[in-house]
């Protein structure tokens, strides 16, 4: 399986049709894009001035930077790159944010909206190695942005394709109104998300691979611990044609234990090391006050967990055991994202190895790489200590890691050394090295969950999809909103 960064250079050579008439695009929606600060809703937050920018910022990524006539959102930009389906579904959470902040109106975002489903609902499947978009209702995980077929030798990604439903299946619940083109999108989701064969690409059950590829099958490593895999099996126990055993979910979380530490001084919680495991299942649903049997057996829920790991990496940072620059209680933030190199340096007399894109964590894979979208995809969880965080970033470091589309996707005040060996960015005296992209998969957590902080939008919507609600009665789930939403239909 190529890797992110080698598909990106395979694919920079024939993408920039993407940015086509960028520049006249940036004039013209900016130009339509309403001013801040935007009307908050009754039960909702009032946001910080600066978290209220970057959502924006970060919700004009996905708007500007799609393509309007097949919905397929860039891996990355301003680089040129393949589309992201994973990207695709936060972009597809995006629009309807766009719409209640007036930044697009509903007819805009459903257009747009519509024109992605049609296309995912119309791409080829088949098993060949060329030519298609996806196999057994599943897409890889990277498509070429001319026809939208397989890039490169992607994956048929199963955890990308989940990301990609979840962003179809809160289109399905939000636009719930009559025009046809709502009843069509409602329609379109259900083709789409009945068409995955969950019970097909299980080839150790009761686990799902976390992948196949057509040259030499499934991929030889399963979700079987503690990740954002969570989405995922609810999404396979949810299908109301090819669902997954109900005791998938149980068999899944026995796996979980070995993980539940205590670790950097904080309450025991459920650790995985990169902040995005913690995050992108919480993007679409409110886990607050639901629990299943792992969880009711230590006496929290998966929200309260996430919280958890949010103060984990924040005491992380303030400790700085490998004494990296720049880390404090108020910098902080580890997860998947892009870096410097990969490559060894000597910088004050100590030898450092650094790394291009790679998943990040405490004490796992950690070279002094800071990214924004491990604070900000948690604010829903810990806003007490994330907002602090976001402000001491654009304080300190400023124009250098926040432009265009809010923060740009890391930085590394450590990496000083002369740019010989740089991958990907530029170092930036007095700052260090700082990336020069936006990508799709940290956008998306910060617009949409600085809006489940803000209004509780997305979990809202999502508790009404009943797809999502069979996935987690199915995996055991109770209590919370489950609960009151049964009594409200019974």
């Amino acid at each position: 399986m190529l890797d992110r960064r080698q598909l990106l250079l395979a694919g920079a050579s024939g993408a920039t049709g993407l940015l086509a008439g960028c520049a006249q695009t940036e004039r013209l929606l900016s130009a339509a894009l309403g001013p801040l600060p935007t009307p908050v809703p009754e039960d909702g937050v009032e946001l910080p001035r600066l978290v209220a920018e970057i959502q924006q910022r970060t919700f004009r990524y996905f708007w500007e930077t799609t393509d309007p006539k097949t919905g397929l959102a860039p891996d990355r930009w301003p680089t040129p790159s393949f589309a992201s389906i994973a990207a695709v579904g936060f972009a597809l959470t995006a629009y309807p944010i766009g719409v209640v902040h007036g930044w697009v109106t509903r007819a805009a975002a459903r257009t747009r909206t519509l024109a992605t489903l049609e296309f995912f609902a119309n791409a080829p499947q088949g098993p060949g190695e060329t030519g298609f978009s996806g196999y057994k209702g599943f897409f890889y995980h990277f498509l070429g942005v001319t026809r939208g077929h397989r890039f490169a030798r992607a994956e048929l990604s199963t955890v990308d394709t989940a990301l990609l439903l979840g962003g179809i299946l809160f289109a399905q619940s939000w636009f719930d109104g009559d025009h046809p083109d709502e009843v069509r999108i409602r329609a379109l989701a259900d083709q789409i998300y009945a068409a995955v064969e969950w019970n097909w690409i299980t080839p150790r059950a009761p686990f799902l691979s976390m992948g196949w590829h057509p040259e030499s099958g499934f991929i030889r490593h399963d979700w079987e611990i503690y990740n954002e895999g969570m989405l995922l099996y609810v999404l396979a126990l949810g299908s109301p044609t090819h669902a997954l055993p109900a005791e998938t979910w149980d068999a899944w979380s026995q796996q979980f234990e070995p993980s539940w530490t205590g670790r950097f001084g904080g309450d025991p919680y459920l650790h995985f090391a990169p902040m995005f495991g913690h995050q992108y299942s919480h993007v679409w649903i409110d886990f607050r006050g639901i629990r299943d049997t792992y969880m009711t057996g230590k006496d929290l829920d998966y929200f309260e967990n996430s919280r958890r790991a949010t103060y984990a990496q924040r005491a992380y940072a303030a400790d700085n055991p490998a004494g990296w620059t720049g880390y404090s209680a108020d910098v902080w933030g580890l997860t998947a994202c892009d870096g410097p190199g990969d490559f060894k340096v000597r910088l004050g007399g100590r030898e450092r190895e650094f790394f291009s894109y790679s998943a990040r964590g405490p004490g796992d894979r950690d070279d002094g790489t800071l990214a924004p979208t491990a604070a900000l995809g948690s604010i829903a969880f810990a806003p007490e200590i994330v907002v602090p965080a976001v402000e001491a970033m654009h304080a300190r470091y400023g124009a250098a890691i926040y432009g265009k589309y809010g923060f740009l996707d890391a930085f590394n005040p450590t990496m000083t050394a002369p740019e010989v060996g740089l991958k990907h960015g530029k170092v930036v005296p007095g700052v260090g090295w700082v990336d020069v992209d936006y990508l799709g998969i940290d956008q998306g957590p910060i617009v949409c969950m600085i809006e489940n902080w803000r209004s509780g939008l997305i979990w809202k919507t999502m508790q009404k999809n009943p797809h999502i609600r069979r996935g987690l009665e199915r995996a055991g789930f109770t209590g919370g909103w489950l609960a009151a939403a049964g009594n409200a239909g019974a």
